[in-house]
């Protein structure tokens, strides 16, 4: 009986194998049916005998499965990496789970090298040879990964599209982000960056959550530049709790990418598809009232719709939703993302934040406007603090894998051979720190390294440096972020100095970027601020310290100030 049912169970196996399931559906009626087979080979039909035989086929497909992934016989078994995540995808899928998915991997590559097997049929690579490779013009498509993501039956957005399709759409948003689309939304980043100024303003005497100010800040600008209209976050808060549901969004899709087959399930559970529910809601609420009136700019909704009719055929209004809401969730999350970044890395290094205000008051002298993009380019020290803050803090620390196509020979990878069905991740997080290519101290924040070009081998690292990923599908929106930030930052440092608040600093400010969550886009804690002293007045425990007296405009004088204290 053991030795049939056991043959039996590896026949499953390569079943499996040959037809992997797309769905739950399928993978279920395949193990019922092995089941069902095994209870033919059992001693007696008695319930005891039907028990024993169905476990003991299933107990030899686990072995099966089990064997086959750590013999030499597998198609990765070359490669190394942890015993468990050669078994099975639970393992990576728990990293996931914790958020420190980047964390993780990157210790791996530390111990393994450069090439890992963090799951059974996956691999990551840090290698620049592989940034072409695998997602440059020539590179590998998107695979099962990106299928998760998709609700059945749902308008696809640009992310989980690949060929022609994928170029098609590509097309319009690159009419969105062109250099005369992002100037039409510099006017909109300006009135939500004043905005924040305002209620930091506000809050003098308290302490505050910088991170809450920029998520509402990139959210409202987002949704301006995508829908034409503000989400008044700035204003009023998150009244509608969008920004908790957009983390547990963030951690289901992340979780059902690594178990592609069970995502029916995932949305058949409350738990799960409430939050998958209400994100889709949220972009059709939004699709609606755009239609019903015409924004007073040429937002993305714009371009994404075609209302100039440059293409034959009119996109239509449920892509163009899932589009639209696609920008405001990406483009809010990486932008705040690197924000946040920027501001603990600032804090966290006094000398550098005393030469990056000393060069924001060179630029805009005597209280010039800082969101005054024409002088962007002479922010050269700015500039080179967020691209360490993107080297160290990639908004995207893992990124999403590609993968070799089914029925292909394999693909070169970084002088290695991939074989067919395998999904190939090229992490950013690990990239970046990779001393290789970022020298000397690659895990130290090093803003002058992008200032000297003996600093580095420069031709490896630009090459090894993709913060908003690489080739066809790279982040379309890299230009505006950059915008985006340079006059976030700009204006912010301009009118404060922050400093952690009392009982944050020392091992709780040091602690921060583990709590950086990696579901592909990040979750961030919040970072509490409190000011150092003040020029014109001594006064502990602030928020944020007025650099100068020009800086009271609107605002409580020094003598009401200490009347509150």
């Amino acid at each position: 009986m053991f030795v049939q049912i056991g043959l039996l169970a590896v026949f499953t196996h390569m079943v499996f194998q040959h037809w992997e399931p797309k769905d739950v559906t399928r993978a279920l009626t395949v193990l019922l049916s092995g089941s069902l087979g095994s209870i033919l080979f059992a001693k007696s039909l008695t319930a005891s005998g039907i028990l024993v035989a169905v476990a003991t086929f299933i107990a030899s497909l686990c072995l099966s499965v089990v064997f086959y992934r750590v013999s030499p016989f597998h198609p990765l078994a070359q490669y190394p990496g942890p015993i468990l995540n050669k078994i099975t995808q639970l393992a990576p899928m728990w990293t996931v789970y914790t958020g420190h998915q980047h964390l993780t991997n990157h210790k791996l590559h530390a111990k393994y090298g450069p090439i890992v097997r963090i799951g059974p049929n996956d691999l990551s690579i840090v290698d620049v040879d592989a940034v072409n490779s695998v997602l440059g013009a020539g590179g590998l498509p998107k695979g099962q990964y990106y299928n998760a993501r998709q609700i059945p039956n749902a308008p696809q957005n640009i992310i989980g599209m690949r060929g022609e399709a994928h170029a098609a759409r590509r097309k319009l948003w690159n009419r969105g982000f062109s250099p005369e689309s992002l100037q039409g939304y510099e006017a909109g980043i300006a009135r939500r960056a004043s905005q924040v100024v305002n209620k930091l303003n506000e809050s003098v005497g308290k302490e505050t959550d910088l991170v809450k100010w920029i998520n509402y800040f990139a959210f409202d600008v987002m949704g301006e530049m995508a829908f034409g209209r503000s989400f008044n976050m700035i204003t009023e808060g998150d009244k509608g709790g969008i920004w908790d549901t957009l983390g547990k969004f963030a951690l289901q899709g992340a979780i059902a990418s690594h178990i592609p087959w069970a995502r029916g399930v995932f949305l058949k559970v409350p738990m799960f598809s409430k939050h998958f529910g209400k994100m889709r809601q949220f972009g059709m609420g939004c699709a609606m009232q755009r239609m019903k009136s015409e924004a007073k700019v040429k937002d993305l909704w714009y371009y994404l719709s075609d209302e100039a009719g440059i293409e034959k055929v009119k996109p239509a209004v449920p892509e163009v939703s899932a589009d639209g809401t696609f920008a405001v969730v990406a483009g809010s999350d990486t932008t705040a993302s690197a924000l946040s970044s920027l501001f603990w890395f600032l804090i966290m290094n006094p000398d550098v934040y005393k030469k990056v205000q000393e060069e924001i008051d060179t630029v805009y002298p005597d209280y010039a406007d800082p969101l005054n993009t024409a002088r962007h380019a002479k922010l050269v020290y700015l500039n080179a603090c967020i691209n360490e803050t993107l080297r160290l803090h990639p908004p995207i620390p893992t990124n999403g894998p590609r993968q070799v196509p089914e029925g292909t020979r394999g693909k070169l990878v970084a002088g290695r051979h991939i074989p067919e069905g395998t999904q190939v991740y090229v992490p950013p997080y690990s990239m970046h720190r990779d001393p290789r290519y970022f020298s000397p101290e690659p895990e130290s924040f090093i803003p002058d390294r992008w200032l000297s070009a003996s600093s580095f081998d420069k031709a490896s690292s630009e090459k090894a440096f993709i913060p908003f990923s690489y080739g066809p599908a790279n982040c379309v929106g890299r230009q505006m972020a950059k915008n985006e930030m340079l006059m976030f930052a700009s204006v912010l440092l301009q009118h404060f100095t922050f400093q952690f608040a009392p009982g944050f600093g020392g091992r709780e400010a040091e602690k921060w970027p583990e709590r950086r969550l990696d579901y592909l886009v990040t979750t961030r804690a919040p970072l509490l601020c409190a000011e150092i002293q003040d020029p014109l007045m001594v006064m502990p425990h602030f928020c944020m310290t007025f650099r100068s007296k020009h800086d009271r405009r609107q605002l409580l004088t020094a003598k009401e100030i200490q009347g509150e204290w």
